[in-house]
Order: C-alpha cells, then sequence, then structure tokens
C-alpha cells in the first residue's frame, strides 16, 4: 500500500473498511467527490475542535463548504503524497494538533516535504483511502486508514491526552466518511 512509504512507523492508528456494491471505478470517484453536507454530524464537530481558534479570532474555517472534502482538505493544510488512479489515495499534513488552535506547518508543499520533515515536537499523520480487489457481483471493500507518528516521546504524551479525547469523534467521522462514500458509489 502506498501508505506505507509515508508511514511505516506510526504511534496511532485507525482503519475502517465498508463494502461498496458499485464498481470500483465509480466508488474511488465518490472517495473524491463526497461533500461534508454528507458525512453525518461533520459540521458539529469541526464546529467544536474549532472553538478555541473562534474564540480568539485566529482560527481557519473548517471544512463546510460545497466542495469535495478531499479537495477542501488539499486546500487546508493536508498534501497529495501519492494516488495509484482507482487504487488509493494518500494524504498527509504535520501539525501540533493537540495545541487548542492546532498548528499545522506552513512548510510542506509535497510529498518529499513531508517525508524529510523532522522537528520532533510536531507530529505527521497521512490519511488514504484505499480500494481492496474487487470482489466480483459489482462490490468492493474500501478501507481508510489514518496514521499519527510523532518522533519525541514528550510530544506523543502530549498527543497521548488530545487522542483520547477526540478519537470517539475521529472514529464516528471516518465511519460516516465511508458511508457517505457508499451511498454516493451505490445511487448512481
Amino acid at each position: 500500500m502506498l501508505i506505507d512509504r509515508f508511514a511505516p512507523d506510526y504511534h496511532y492508528s485507525e482503519v475502517y473498511s465498508a463494502v461498496v456494491h458499485a464498481a470500483p471505478q465509480r466508488t474511488f470517484r465518490a472517495i473524491k467527490e463526497v461533500r461534508p453536507s454528507e458525512i453525518l454530524l461533520l459540521g458539529a464537530l469541526f464546529w467544536i475542535r474549532s472553538l478555541p481558534s473562534r474564540l480568539t479570532h485566529r482560527g481557519r474555517r473548517g471544512f463546510l463548504g460545497t466542495q469535495p472534502l478531499l479537495e477542501q482538505m488539499l486546500k487546508g493544510g493536508f498534501v497529495q503524497l501519492a494516488e495509484e488512479a482507482g487504487r488509493e489515495i494518500v494524504l498527509g499534513t504535520i501539525g501540533q494538533f493537540w495545541k487548542l488552535r492546532g498548528g499545522l506547518s506552513p512548510h510542506i508543499a509535497s510529498a518529499e516535504q513531508f517525508l524529510l520533515f523532522d522537528q520532533a515536537d510536531f507530529a505527521k499523520a497521512t490519511l488514504s483511502f484505499y480500494l481492496g480487489e474487487d470482489g466480483g457481483e459489482g462490490r468492493v471493500e474500501v478501507t481508510t486508514e489514518t496514521r499519527i507518528y510523532i518522533p519525541d516521546p514528550v510530544t506523543r504524551r502530549k498527543f497521548a491526552i488530545y487522542w483520547r479525547l477526540i478519537y470517539p469523534g475521529s472514529a464516528f467521522l471516518r465511519k460516516m466518511w465511508l458511508r457517505a462514500v457508499r451511498r454516493r458509489a451505490e445511487q448512481r
């Protein structure tokens, strides 16, 4: 899998899968086309996460527009690390997510920069969507995986507290994202 090139080692991860009753090409297109409004409670959870930034008037808007979510993520601090057309897409970002206002690194603009980044007090996060083998009868398994790598033990402990707080919401969003992909792919 392509994600292994960018996150072979990691300290935290989430993996979720769903079977989609649609052709792989249609399913992959759905991954790229899902909009924030199609993901249950995405707006509410992003609103909660961005509250500290909005209260200090220093925050960015969340991902709530009408453009596809992946497209908004690429405009909002994520970098496309790799793509195998019709099979897998990997995005990455670097930040200090545990801080109240977050803090994405403004220095990452390419996959190479992502790989070379080595500041110990930052976390590297990768997000991938992967299509398994065609299951026949017009169905395919879609997997989304998130991996977090934090080289510094002190920083990792800070992130651990944050992870315990956000993990239930993060897990819920990933599952709802897969549900939105399935709905979009199957209804065409």
